[in-house]
């Protein structure tokens, strides 16, 4: 298994390094040595540390759907003209950017400030990786 920096794995879990570095003291975190022996933690033991960690807000619809990648955010932006518009949510540590008719922002209610739910549901979905080999 990989292993991630004291600095990153804080970044991944938008805590401070202190907090990764108290987990490693309090075992919630087995710390480990890098190849250039600095603190680090195990990629996957980090792995479910932030899904045991994370904290979404409840969607406020309290509606049932077969979407599972929901965020729930802020409107921080609503560009629009006569016929389209470009929404902007800050879901967490996340910006999402929906294109939409202005018709469906005016409906939806849509405000700088709302809170809204972008659901996500698609068929491709890109992964990447610092390291991962390209495929043409």
């Amino acid at each position: 298994m990989p292993n991630i920096r004291v600095s990153e794995a804080a970044r991944f879990l938008g805590v401070s390094d202190d907090t990764v570095r108290r987990w490693t003291e309090n075992g919630i975190l087995t710390p480990v040595k890098d190849d250039s022996g600095r603190l680090a933690v195990d990629g996957l033991e980090l792995a479910h540390v932030a899904r045991d960690q994370a904290q979404l807000p409840e969607d406020p619809t309290r509606v049932g759907r077969s979407a599972r990648n929901r965020f729930v955010g802020l409107v921080t932006g609503i560009t629009a003209d006569k016929v389209m518009a470009q929404v902007e949510l800050q879901c967490g540590p996340f910006r999402v950017v929906s294109l939409m008719s202005s018709e469906a922002v005016r409906e939806l209610g849509l405000e700088l400030g709302s809170v809204a739910t972008a659901v996500v549901k698609a068929t491709t979905v890109i992964i990447e990786t610092p390291q991962g080999k390209s495929i043409i």
